[in-house]
């Protein structure tokens, strides 16, 4: 079982238009239609049926996501998963395309590249392939020091993979390779175009880098301008451009470029299994934050790949975090934390990615979230406070789409107390947590209440007995 790692060196109408459209040769280019897939982790399929593939295809169809970045890795049971995958998709009209991690495939030798390439093929003319300029689709996490037996990772991507003899002019390769973007001109004839898998969070964030990035900005009481600096960051497009403008400098690329969106990022894991314990900065209504700052970029990006599907371990899932096998210890942080309150917003922002007009709001919204503990918290925990937690606001984040003006009052106490003016559309809005306290959000409208949530199970824990920076998310829409 491999369960990779985000962090790395360095840091279905649209999808069925995407095939059957002009050939897409550069990102910026008008008309080209617009695709969103969500990053779905294989390695923690194994005992999934095709009618499990089933329910995670038709839930996020339903929330408008075309089709599943497929992350598969050097398990013995990839192949048996992604035909029940493939099978699943061709059923529902659902697009696939593998995300080959390198982190878990050996990549030294030539005879390597050879399962590559045998994986790929077998399922690229599949009516559920996802298809560019009459090419497979194809990408990866990392690969950026694969060899594959040649002189350099360049040399070895394109005489194994790219332009090998079995699969030269039949794959369309974007790969995330985790680089200094000014590097990227040395993998002409390889890189179709760019995944920026790291996009998604705000990476230059870091505690260490605050004082300087953030002068006078107190992490433990942000004021309206701090709160204003943080939002530069917060979902921004800079490491996009860096990477789309350097994109253009690989000579014959076809310049396709694919953007992540992420919701959260939260990992706990000691010394004695992967030894990951850090969190990036998801406050600040980072999900909607991003969205909107790609939908406003939308010309020049061809895909939204949202990170992710199922990353329990990660705590970026936005799929049900109990379809699947958890990696060994993070049920500590992923039991009872569900995510689908990110879920129920993706549609909005998706459709207006795709078409480049937000969608009428036929109901109104409620989502909230929150992390379970004061961020200064001191518990007994062995693995110890991850790194960067400092970043983290000790607030409740609540987004509402609203059908028209009204009033949503936010709770988290009963002392703590805000009612604020929301008007039709997107409206993002925060209140300090309480120790001891809840969340509670009451939408109302001419006098009458519209949504009343306030989730049973969630406390703001002053004393608990792990460091747990997951966000809980409450979700609730008008009948």
């Amino acid at each position: 079982m491999h369960f990779r790692s985000a962090l790395s060196s360095f840091g279905l109408l649209a999808a069925a238009a995407f095939v059957d459209a002009a050939p897409l040769k550069v990102a910026r280019q008008s008309g080209v239609p617009k695709v969103v897939v969500a990053h779905h982790i294989v390695g923690l399929t194994a005992a999934f049926t095709v009618d499990d593939w089933t329910s995670d295809m038709t839930l996020a169809q339903a929330n408008g996501i075309d089709g599943f970045a497929l992350n598969v890795g050097n398990d013995p049971f990839t192949t048996t998963q992604a035909q029940n995958a493939y099978q699943a998709a061709e059923a529902l009209k659902f697009k696939l395309f593998f995300s080959l991690d390198m982190s878990s495939f050996p990549c030294t030798t030539a005879d390597d590249a050879t399962k590559l390439r045998d994986l790929t093929m077998q399922f690229a003319t599949s009516p559920s392939q996802l298809q560019v300029d009459g090419k497979a689709f194809v990408s990866t996490f990392a690969g950026e020091a694969c060899t594959f037996g040649q002189a350099d990772a360049p040399s070895g991507w394109r005489t194994q993979f790219t332009q090998h003899p079995e699969t030269t002019g039949k794959v369309h390769f974007v790969p995330s390779f985790f680089i200094d973007p000014a590097t990227f001109n040395t993998f002409t004839g390889v890189m179709d175009g760019d995944f920026n898998f790291n996009s998604g969070w705000p990476l230059t964030l870091s505690a260490a880098q605050a004082p300087q990035l953030l002068p006078g900005v107190n992490l433990n009481a942000v004021d309206a301008a701090g709160t204003t600096q943080l939002q530069k960051f917060i979902g921004s497009f800079d490491t996009d451009d860096q990477h789309i403008t350097q994109l253009a400098t690989v000579q014959g690329s076809a310049q396709t470029y694919m953007a992540a969106v992420a919701p959260w990022f939260f990992t706990h894991f000691g010394a004695d299994t992967f030894n990951k314990n850090f969190v990036f900065d998801g406050d600040e209504h980072l999900w909607v934050s991003r969205w909107e700052n790609v939908i406003a970029n939308r010309d020049k990006v061809s895909l939204v790949e949202i990170v992710t599907w199922n990353d329990f371990g990660e705590s970026h899932y936005i799929g049900p975090n109990n379809h699947g096998q958890l990696p060994p210890g993070s049920e500590a942080w992923v039991n009872g934390f569900d995510h689908q309150g990110f879920l129920d917003l993706t549609n909005y922002f998706a459709t207006q990615f795709k078409t480049g007009q937000a969608p009428p709001i036929t109901k109104d919204q409620l989502v909230m979230w929150a992390r379970p503990h004061p961020k200064n918290a001191t518990p007994n925990d062995p693995v110890g406070a991850p790194k960067d937690f400092q970043l983290f606001q000790d607030k409740l984040w609540a987004v509402v789409l609203a059908t028209a003006d009204g009033q949503l009052t936010l709770a988290t106490s009963d002392t703590t107390t805000q009612t604020f003016p929301v008007t039709a559309g997107v409206n993002k809005l925060s209140l300090d947590l309480t120790p001891g306290g809840f969340m509670h959000g009451t939408l109302v409208r001419n006098g009458q209440t519209v949504i009343d949530l306030k989730p049973a199970d969630y406390t703001f824990n002053p004393n608990p007995s792990a460091f747990n920076y997951n966000a809980f998310t409450a979700s609730a829409s008008s009948q």
